[in-house]
């Protein structure tokens, strides 16, 4: 149903924009290869695109860093 994965989609990104680096790793992990590169590519337009608010681009920064470090070519 709907809420059902509007509520996954809300815990994943909560988790994914947490600036806690485990939090980050570990629910970035969980997602399917296809759902990783939609997030790698979401995280990089808050990062670098304007017109997102500042702790956004705070809390993206910080999940590409976490997964950066997971993974030296995530950030590619």
């Amino acid at each position: 149903m709907f809420t059902n994965d509007s509520s996954f989609y809300e815990k994943t990104w909560d988790a994914i924009l947490s600036r806690k680096p485990e939090t980050i790793r570990s629910t970035f992990l969980h997602l399917d290869p296809s759902s990783q590169k939609v997030v790698l590519a979401h995280l990089k337009k808050i990062a670098t695109e304007e017109g997102w608010h500042a702790e956004q681009v705070l809390s993206a920064r910080a999940a590409l860093d976490a997964l950066g470090s997971l993974d030296p070519n995530a950030q590619e």
